[in-house]
């Protein structure tokens, strides 16, 4: 379930979770497509409940039920809109077309036996060629020549035809370098250091452990407390005040900052044990 919230979170940029109620108490969390939901804005403008569509049928989820609302809405902020989240992706659309086209240019290369187009020169002693014999020797190239099956092929010229290799040109490796430009951006907006791509050059072995805390530190442990403190506020008045949280101690790009901490706690002098436990969340015996 929390791995659908967290997709849809950065995919679509807002997130549903339905609570399954019996006889007043939750009984079972469902996550619902957020393609498939709507906001339903009431007098205030406020959501006061959410259609949910679903094979050609359309359900409205009342957020005045007891003991809790029935859906949670989860969203990430959307400078201009007031109901629904911006998602990473939608910040990342521009770089991520580039990266679908160079992606696009790449596989178009390999079907043409995985190497630069060339061109067939034709000697002008020869004379024109026809338009039979020129539809005739273009269908034989696509056929015979086309595709990284036929790649390394040997081609046999007719008289006065002579092949011309055309190799990758400079506007060719920047195309490349776009590529990897593209990659750089989409991943900034999703908040993943772009080291941690593996793009060459981008990466050492030095960088890449800072990179790994970083990648923690900065969106991955903003996003959970997100997610955990929304489904605390939501679920505490059918559960006692429960608290919900996420324990990090089992991260191990987190070790060196764990150690750090406790470090620090340990040589305050001027703490109790007890209260030392309770900083670094252990219970007290």
């Amino acid at each position: 379930m929390l791995e659908a919230v967290y997709a849809y979170l950065q995919t679509a940029g807002n997130a549903y979770l339905q609570a399954g109620m019996v006889d007043g108490e939750v009984k079972a969390l469902y996550c619902l497509r957020p393609d498939r939901m709507r906001v339903v804005p009431g007098r205030d403008g406020w959501p006061a409940a959410y259609a949910y569509t679903a094979a050609g049928r359309t359900m409205q989820l009342s957020q005045t039920t007891e003991p809790v609302p029935s859906v949670l809405h989860m969203a990430l902020f959307h400078p201009l809109d007031d109901h629904y989240g911006m998602a990473p992706l939608d910040a990342a659309q521009t770089s991520l077309d580039i990266h679908n086209a160079a992606g696009k240019w790449n596989k178009a290369l390999l079907d043409n036996a995985a190497r630069p187009s060339g061109a067939l020169v034709y000697s002008v002693a020869g004379g024109n060629l026809s338009g039979e014999q020129f539809d005739r020797l273009k269908a034989e190239l696509e056929q015979g020549f086309a595709g990284a099956a036929n790649a390394g092929r040997p081609m046999v010229l007719e008289g006065g035809l002579d092949w011309k290799t055309i190799g990758l040109t400079p506007r060719d490796m920047d195309f490349i370098e776009a590529k990897n430009a593209a990659a750089r951006d989409i991943a900034l907006a999703f908040g993943v250091p772009p080291m941690l791509l593996g793009i060459p050059g981008d990466n050492t072995y030095a960088n890449l452990a800072e990179a790994n805390r970083a990648l923690w530190r900065q969106t991955i442990i903003p996003l959970v407390r997100r997610v955990t403190d929304d489904l605390s506020n939501w679920l505490a008045p059918a559960f006692e005040g429960t608290q919900i949280t996420a324990d990090f101690d089992g991260v191990e790009a987190l070790a060196e900052d764990r150690s750090a901490m406790w470090a620090r706690i340990g040589a305050a002098d001027f703490l109790s044990d007890d209260e030392k436990r309770a900083m670094l969340g252990v219970e007290n015996g």
